[in-house]
């Protein structure tokens, strides 16, 4: 075995994925298929059949007719891997010819080239371009950048927040809008704590946890 042959069919596997993403791009085979439709159409006519030492001659009145027909059939499929915008055009062309060529060309190239037509027009008739896929949403409703669940992605959560009081410049349920806390200026768990205790007046007191009004009396 030589060196070259990995090389080789490395290069020969390139070429063949090359070709499926063109021919995936366009409708290949309905191009295909109506120029292969064609070929019996335009050649039948002017055909001769050899039977021992009986000739017998396919040709007709219409054969330019029938020449005609093959070679636009031909056109037809080779635009369409081209051309793929004009695959409605040319399907709907395909048919009319393929209908056409029943009697002009010998039944349509005894019903060959007719059947092989009529089916690429219709295959480029509803041919589409297919989408790119989209990207899935991850399962079970998180982000993929490690937000928390119910989280906005993108935005950091706010450890300085205190549960039941709302942030300077939000608007709460009346239509008022709080004024900054007090003693909570820098944000701190501490100043938020530290507030609370100052405007407690229940007199309880952090140090022995006894209520003010009972050590008082």
């Amino acid at each position: 075995m030589s060196a070259e042959t990995p090389a080789a069919a490395g290069q020969f596997t390139r070429r063949r994925l090359q070709f499926r993403a063109w021919r995936g791009g366009r409708p290949f085979w309905a191009g295909l298929f109506i120029a292969l439709g064609g070929l019996p159409i335009a050649y039948f006519p002017y055909a001769n059949l050899q039977i021992g030492h009986l000739t017998l001659a396919m040709a007709t009145t219409a054969g330019a007719g029938s020449l005609i027909i093959g070679v636009l059939l031909v056109v037809l499929g080779v635009s369409l891997w081209y051309q793929k915008h004009v695959r409605v055009f040319a399907g709907v062309a395909a048919i009319l010819l393929a209908l056409v060529s029943i009697p002009v060309s010998n039944l349509g190239g005894f019903l060959i080239g007719f059947l092989l037509a009529l089916v690429g027009g219709a295959m480029a008739v509803s041919w589409v371009p297919g989408e790119p896929p989209q990207a899935e949403p991850p399962a079970g409703g998180r982000a993929t950048d490690d937000t928390p669940e119910g989280a906005t992605p993108g935005t950091q959560a706010d450890d300085t927040a205190f549960p039941g009081f709302l942030e300077p410049g939000t608007r709460g349920a009346d239509g008022t809008v709080p004024k900054p806390r007090s003693g909570m200026d820098d944000g701190s768990p501490a100043q938020a704590y530290a507030g609370l205790r100052a405007n407690d007046l229940s007199g309880t007191s952090p140090a022995n946890g006894a209520n003010g009004r009972h050590s008082a009396g």
